[in-house]
């Protein structure tokens, strides 16, 4: 089925990695070596020094100006650096600007496109879920963050998670990518109470009570819920209603009616130690069989299969959608806006779909896996900068610098604590893009942010963000070991992982368009058959066995 997307964490977060002893090769992964006698000019420092020290950031010794060039695999991510005050601080102290690049359409025609001419740009993030990552390990077109470090900045093994490291230490014993919104078992014995999930369903509040408050868990209550809805808002603003709202369907599905689904209806993962195939449970499938009726019933819009980001949050902050399964930080902003309009029209937390036995949900909580990975290309421009930059981000420096902002101009030292000014407070509660452009601190620049660590500076949650959050509260919980088991890139497994994520892309608008439910089975029997044909017998012994791994790995770090 379709790959796992943005979880835990994301955004503003949400939403969303185990130690083996080294991470560096056969490098001593806690001192240094010598740069190689073809470092590059600009890199002379780094060859002409007697010693680094694992115990100081490298990044003080040289703040003249560079600039990097950093590519985001978000179309939708609309800042810039030096816009903000927050930006403007980290440059005027690091002496780095960054060029954000960022694709205008499809993200991985133009991650793919540049992959292909073998050329990258300094820093890259996106999802560690990515087939890319894979591709630019093995095309040799990133740099491993272990070899840099030894060579440029030990200190990036100081304030670099050992666990973390650990889980995405490749075949070869080198590092390539670090995550943020990051949660090892250490961070959950840590901050698990604090721990919330990015998946909600929600409902408009207005039009929810306006129905009579239904629970909407069952089958019967869901397409009552939404044809109540429909009837009684048949407009909104002179704009016809979206009963239900979802992610963007893609070429391998949609998320939302994949694993988030499959989550909120607490179906397990493994059982007995293997693998569960979780699509092909009875509950599923009966729920999938339930959107097909809401289609049947004139209650998918014909929006949710065509949209993507960008219309869907005009959409939302037009309150045209009663209902949406859709991960709760990717639409605060216009939740926001709406709740300074009026507090009645705001999206909420509602139970959604549950199994027959009506337990709880099992959300996605953070990972050790994080949200997205960042890389640096081996044509980066200077290895030395590269490296202590990262390690400055990723220090308890750099995400308080990023997230709290400058001493003295969005945050003080208030009653014993540093925390945002009170007219900061207020602008981000109230205006978050304002924010953003004024200020660019918590999580506006989220690349290397260590959601854990942040939690020491953040504001308590203020409404309609509080409702959404406390609803996951106690519903949320790590799936790391299931993280990272698909097969990627040209191996026989991968090819066939893509094969059969194609034809999920394929069948799923044709399983919710179905006339009838016996049309419905015959689509699914005949994609059963399809993805066998594609080689799933062999994806799935692929995927055991990197299950397996992963069990190792996190309980080698306990």
């Amino acid at each position: 089925m379709g790959k796992t997307r943005k979880i835990a964490a994301s955004l503003l977060a949400a939403s969303m990695v185990l130690s083996l002893a080294a991470c560096s090769g056969s490098k001593d992964s806690k001192g240094a070596s010598p740069a190689p006698t073809n470092a590059n000019p600009s890199e002379s420092a780094a060859s002409t020094a007697p010693s680094l020290n694992p115990d100081e950031p490298g990044w003080k010794g040289d703040t003249t100006p560079i600039t990097f060039d950093w590519y985001l695999n978000f179309s939708w991510f609309p800042n810039k650096w030096g816009v903000d005050k927050t930006s403007q601080y980290v440059t005027k102290k690091t002496g780095v600007s960054v060029n954000f690049i960022v694709p205008a359409g499809n993200e991985n025609e133009k991650l793919n496109t540049m992959i292909a001419s073998g050329k990258l740009p300094d820093f890259i993030t996106l999802g560690w879920w990515e087939d890319a990552v894979k591709k630019m390990i093995e095309g040799d077109l990133v740099l491993p963050l272990n070899e840099l470090a030894d060579q440029y900045d030990p200190y990036f093994f100081k304030v670099a998670d050992a666990a973390k490291r650990g889980w995405y230490t490749q075949e070869d014993g080198n590092v390539y990518g670090y995550p943020n919104s990051s949660a090892s078992a250490a961070d959950y014995e840590k901050y698990g109470e604090y721990f919330t999930s990015n998946q909600t369903f929600v409902v408009r509040k207005d039009m929810y009570e306006a129905i009579g408050s239904p629970d909407m868990s069952t089958p019967e209550g869901f397409l009552n819920a939404l044809k109540a809805a429909k009837e009684k808002f048949p407009d909104i603003d002179g704009q016809p209603i979206i009963p239900i709202g979802m992610n963007e369907f893609g070429e391998v599905g949609n998320s939302s009616l994949e694993g988030y689904l499959q989550n909120f209806l607490a179906i397990p993962q493994e059982k007995d130690g293997k693998l569960y195939d979780r699509s092909t449970d009875p509950e599923y499938i009966k729920w999938l069989k339930v959107f097909r009726q809401a289609n049947q019933d004139g209650l998918l819009a014909k929006d949710i299969f065509i949209d993507k980001r960008a219309q869907m949050e005009e959409k939302i902050a037009q309150g045209r959608y009663f209902a949406m399964l859709f991960q709760r930080t990717d639409f605060a902003n216009q939740n926001i806006s709406l709740y300074q309009k009026d507090p009645n029209k705001v999206y909420i937390a509602v139970d959604g779909p549950k199994n027959a036995s009506s337990a709880q949900p099992t959300l996605a909580g953070p990972s050790i896996s994080g949200w997205t990975v960042t890389l640096i290309s081996k044509d980066v421009k200077d290895k030395k900068r590269a490296i202590q930059f990262l390690s400055y981000l990723l220090s308890e420096e750099g995400n308080k610098d990023l997230y709290l902002g400058e001493k003295g101009v969005s945050y003080d030292t208030i009653d014993g604590k540093d925390q945002f000014k009170p007219e900061v407070l207020e602008l981000m509660n109230k205006d978050r893009s304002a924010f953003d452009k004024e200020f660019g601190s918590s999580y506006t620049f989220w690349m290397m942010q260590d959601t854990n660590m942040i939690l020491q500076w953040a504001p308590p949650s203020v409404e309609p963000s509080k409702q959404l959050e406390d609803w996951t509260k106690g519903k949320s919980v790590s799936m790391s070991q299931f993280d990272n088991i698909s097969p990627t890139g040209n191996s026989e497994e991968g090819v066939a992982a893509n094969k059969m994520a194609q034809l999920w892309g394929k069948a799923l608008p044709k399983l919710l368009m179905a006339k009838s439910d016996e049309d419905f089975d015959k689509i699914w029997s005949k994609y059963q058959d399809d993805i066998k044909a594609a080689g799933k017998d062999k994806v799935d012994t692929y995927k055991q066995a990197a299950y397996e791994t992963n069990l190792k790995k996190l309980n080698a770090a306990k």
